[in-house]
């Protein structure tokens, strides 16, 4: 079933996978701060992503995804609790924060995690609509479960610096079920 921007909380984020055939591929635009999402040459979802601040850029480049994991939790950015688990000092990198006496770390939740470079992946997470994170790729819960059901371990991710809105994927491939011209992202987004 399809599903338009507004059921994702922006009026960008969508999918529609249906009647889609093919390899996945996901696409990262760092600059338009959006993931793509193909099939086949097709693009089934797009969503709005938050990626690395300023000093921890997300890398570009060609990856893969390298691991699954439902439930990650980060095991260097989140709080110090105490014994009640009341949160100490929030938002710490534990390799760089002293940590208060009588407190244990509690790593981020990082849900639907996607590994896909030492310790960058996509995952569910906060988007205020900027870059904000220690380098990992945020979406909304919604999408990330979305990519998270219909990535497998190797799936290609590329991470582009640019603006990819005039080039078709590398692997693109026109549907011999519907028109067989490509369509640039901003015509695909306006729909």
């Amino acid at each position: 079933m399809a599903q338009s921007g507004g059921e994702y909380g922006d009026e960008i984020s969508y999918w529609d996978g249906r009647g889609s055939s093919g390899q996945p591929r996901i696409v990262i635009d760092l600059d338009q701060q959006r993931a793509y999402f193909y099939r086949g040459g097709k693009i089934v979802g797009i969503s709005v992503v938050s990626t690395g601040r300023e000093g921890y850029d997300t890398p570009s480049g060609e990856f893969r995804i390298v691991q699954k994991d439902l439930t990650h939790v980060s095991s260097i950015y989140g709080d110090y609790v105490d014994r009640s688990g009341q949160v100490v000092m929030e938002n710490v990198d534990c390799t760089n924060d002293r940590r208060p006496p009588g407190t244990v770390f509690r790593g981020a939740p990082m849900p639907y995690f996607l590994r896909i470079h030492g310790g960058i992946g996509m995952h569910a997470g906060y988007l205020p609509g900027y870059p904000a994170s220690h380098g990992c790729i945020r979406l909304p819960k919604e999408m990330a479960v979305h990519f998270f059901q219909n990535a497998a371990i190797g799936t290609p991710v590329a991470i582009r610096q640019e603006s990819i809105r005039q080039e078709a994927p590398p692997d693109y491939q026109p549907s011999p079920f519907i028109d067989d011209t490509y369509t640039p992202f901003g015509e695909t987004t306006e729909r």
